[in-house]
């Protein structure tokens, strides 16, 4: 009976310790190293007031916005959202240069029927090189997809929120 719960104690503790990533965060640091070419490197969250979080076109987690390290300098910055199609969300993922300019986007998970166009990697191209600077407005500066028009304006608008969210933590100096 006593060996029975140091075992119960020990399965625990390797479980909540060293619970396995799942997809998403296996995609993540898939498309991170493939971006910027690395094998090894940690994240940090971006620290956000309450205050300024009620400023912001996008909410910023602790979790969604993370400054990527590798080799104890700032190579890049990632950004998870989900973005509404027609019935349901998708979620994606935006990594940044260390300047804040789009390097790369990636639909980690579409789970309509219609509309998964937008994952293609000619159209989401289109975004890359991209800064606050830039305007993101669907069919003017953003090309429209055939077949994909919700979800495509869906992210378009996600990610003009996104870059104007950026230019404020910018400003603020989080960045």
């Amino acid at each position: 009976m006593k060996n029975n719960i140091i075992i119960l104690f020990v399965s625990i503790f390797f479980l909540v310790a060293f619970k396995p990533l799942n997809g998403f965060e296996k995609q993540i640091i898939k498309e991170i190293e493939k971006t910027f070419l690395i094998n090894d490197f940690s994240t940090a969250s971006i620290s956000v007031t309450n205050n300024l979080k009620n400023e912001l076109p996008l909410n910023i987690t602790d979790s969604n916005f993370k400054k990527i390290i590798s080799n104890k300098n700032a190579i890049g910055y990632y950004y998870t959202g989900k973005a509404f199609g027609k019935v349901d969300y998708f979620d994606y993922l935006v990594i940044f240069n260390l300047n804040l300019s789009i390097k790369k986007i990636k639909i980690l998970a579409y789970r309509e029927d219609r509309g998964g166009e937008i994952g293609s990697k000619r159209w989401l191209k289109q975004f890359v090189g991209k800064t606050h600077l830039n305007s993101f407005e669907y069919n003017k500066d953003i090309m429209g997809i055939s077949g994909a028009t919700i979800s495509a304006k869906s992210i378009t608008n996600q990610l003009d929120k996104l870059m104007k969210t950026i230019q404020i933590l910018q400003l603020k100096k989080l960045l």
